[in-house]
């Protein structure tokens, strides 16, 4: 027997991504999603009464985030990935069956972000405050969400022969039987865990805010991005060679950088209030007291 051959393996794809409860569907894709919206505000709560804010706040901004979340996601795929749609042979009402599979990040932090800015004005809190306490929970979500790729076997990489190659229907793949692939959802799914680990470190090290920790997780999250995207092999749009979500990834991870650096220097020390309009620096509160007792 060769020792070689008998030491390869592989991660089988689920056979199937979609039961049935009667006549209810119920999809893996959509249900990697709401487990990862789950625990994003779970641990989004947790933090944010750290940071002495009302939890139950976190759920009120929730509501408004994630339905923009999901139809910015959903536009940035169709017009990052149009030809499914309309191009030859394509079919424009299929870009509205998100249950199918196609969640922009950029789209979704994008218009997420807009419906949770609402949802702070709403509640009279600080959006940098909340920015900052929900960004270990996006990693977190974002690697869940994952999960949803595998069960549809969509957005895998290239062809490898590695040990941990990934298993897909040829019927899927357009490849003989037999070829594996890069898993890039689990690359995702683990380098997006790894991230809020860091995340969560570095906050409770160095006391982080104004928005500084949801910074750092564009950082992390597009210097992961990059090279996950570059083995990749699903149709996208190419700019100058190069995926367009190549290009958008290390845009991001510019202005992540540029930010985190001129926030850093304006804010060296965290908020001491979540409400909006009231957020002072910890040194400009301890300021401010010793005023008060001279």
């Amino acid at each position: 027997m060769n020792l070689a051959g008998a030491l390869v393996a592989s991660i089988p794809s689920p056979s199937r991504g979609v039961w049935h409860l009667g006549p209810l569907p119920l999809r893996a894709y959509a249900l990697a999603i709401i487990l990862g919206i789950v625990v994003a505000t779970w641990l989004t709560m947790r933090r944010w009464k750290e940071r002495g804010g009302d939890p139950d706040q976190v759920l009120d901004i929730v509501m408004w985030a994630v339905p923009f979340g999901i139809v910015g996601g959903r536009i940035y795929h169709v017009i990052s990935s149009p030809d499914a749609y309309w191009g030859p042979g394509g079919d424009p009402v299929s870009a509205l069956y998100i249950w199918n599979g196609g969640l922009g990040i950029w789209g979704a932090i994008a218009l997420g972000a807009v419906g949770a800015y609402i949802g702070c004005r709403r509640a009279g809190v600080s959006f940098a405050v909340f920015a900052d306490a929900v960004a270990p929970g996006l990693l977190v979500a974002q690697a869940i969400g994952r999960l949803g790729n595998w069960f549809n076997q969509e957005l895998f990489g290239a062809v490898t022969t590695l040990p941990w190659g990934l298993e897909i229907d040829p019927a899927i793949s357009g490849y003989p039987a037999g070829t594996l692939f890069h898993p890039t959802f689990l690359y995702e799914l683990l380098w997006n865990l790894g991230a809020a680990a860091l995340l969560l470190w570095l906050d409770r090290r160095f006391r982080l805010g104004h928005g500084r920790v949801f910074w750092l997780y564009v950082v992390t999250y597009t210097l992961g991005r990059v090279w996950i995207e570059m083995l990749r092999i699903d149709d996208a749009e190419l700019v100058l060679g190069l995926r367009l979500n190549v290009w958008t990834s290390l845009a991001t991870l510019l202005l992540g950088a540029v930010a985190f650096a001129v926030v850093s220097r304006r804010h060296p020390v965290r908020e001491t209030s979540v409400l909006a309009g009231g957020s002072a620096d910890g040194a400009d509160a301890a300021d401010s007291s010793s005023d008060d007792v001279t």
